[in-house]
């Protein structure tokens, strides 16, 4: 089996630093602006970088055009500012521009009470939604996960820009590809995760409506046209599967998750070195899983924004559930 390495070498993804002629002869041109980020992982490898010295290359086409590109082809991309920017004025312009000339959906709110924007740093009392810590809130590790996994529809794209990086060590965000993931699991496995039969309960402290639903259901992978694993939402704590083989399933996958986060091929770790103050990280919030050790830095903050709600291809949500099997429940949340 190709290695994750060796898979996004060939498709232009991230590329090997000791793989300077391959890189070469790629049929992707290397724009003005790009420079490669080398990472702090043990194989080696780069992710696109793109350069914005200004503000007005928030609404500069040819800039516009290269983020969508990176996106659709990579599913990953880093911006380094020129500038600073602490009221994330060039990643709301960005999106705007996505928005009118790529067709990216605006933003969605976060919660009730916060808009676009969501401050990712440790609070043991200042909460963004009132009595609610959210799981970024705390200096705790959060583990393999998608955003909005309980949204209807979940966002294509999220992404962080980095106001202070940990200065201790901590806070590392890992990527996994979806596609790697599917490619570890059974034929069995993957038809049950792709059935509607997993119910999704939204967070409290992102609960828009209090008076509507508290969860979804659905399902957490979605086959690309060829039939292959390629899109997926998955947050551990919030997922209860209907019935025994979606029990079965989620325990599969969830071994699967363990397994490829200990293999160096398989993950993407990016530590403060690789996104310092001024960075921001664009991902795929349907074609990456990402998670994040324990944050060692109490003053760590990153800012959070979430856009492109669209439907998964081909698949409509149902807000209806039969009642959950308890005892499935209770066996897969001991799993």
């Amino acid at each position: 089996m190709e290695s994750l390495a060796t898979i996004l070498l060939r498709s232009g993804r991230l590329l090997s630093r000791n793989c300077a002629k391959p890189h070469l002869r790629l049929p992707l041109p290397q724009p003005v602006g790009y420079r490669p980020m080398h990472t702090s992982t043990q194989l080696s490898r780069t992710v696109t970088n793109l350069v914005a010295p200004h503000l007005s290359y928030s609404q500069k086409p040819d800039h516009v055009d290269l983020v969508a590109d990176r996106l659709e082809r990579d599913g990953i991309l880093k911006i380094t500012l020129g500038f600073r920017d602490d009221g994330s004025e060039y990643l709301e312009q960005l999106i705007r521009s996505l928005h009118a000339n790529h067709n990216h959906r605006l933003p969605i709110s976060h919660s009730a009470t916060r808009g676009w924007f969501w401050d990712v740093r440790p609070s043991l009392s200042n909460f963004q939604t009132a009595n609610h810590q959210a799981r970024s809130e705390t200096m705790e590790e959060f583990p393999w996960h998608t955003d909005c996994s309980y949204e209807y529809p979940p966002p294509r794209f999220f992404a962080l820009q980095v106001l202070q990086p940990d200065r201790y060590g901590g806070g590392t965000l890992s990527v996994m590809s979806a596609a790697r993931l599917g490619e570890h699991l059974d034929a069995a496995t993957l038809a049950a995760l792709m059935r509607d039969e997993f119910r999704i309960a939204i967070p409290t402290e992102f609960v828009k409506d209090p008076a509507a639903q508290a969860w979804i259901r659905g399902r957490l992978l979605v086959a690309d046209a060829r039939g292959r694993p390629a899109l997926i939402r998955f947050r551990e704590d919030i997922v209860t599967p209907i019935g025994p083989a979606a029990a079965a399933a989620l325990r599969r996958l969830k071994v699967a998750l363990q397994h490829l986060a200990a293999r160096a091929d398989s993950t993407l770790h990016l530590t403060a070195a690789d996104l310092p103050a001024g960075s921001i990280i664009l991902i795929d919030n349907r074609r990456w899983l990402h998670a994040r050790n324990e944050v060692t830095d109490p003053e760590r903050h990153l800012r959070r924004v979430r856009w492109d709600a669209v439907p998964f291809p081909g698949l409509d949500d149902t807000r209806e559930a039969p009642p959950v099997d308890k005892g499935v429940a209770e066996t897969s949340a001991a799993a």
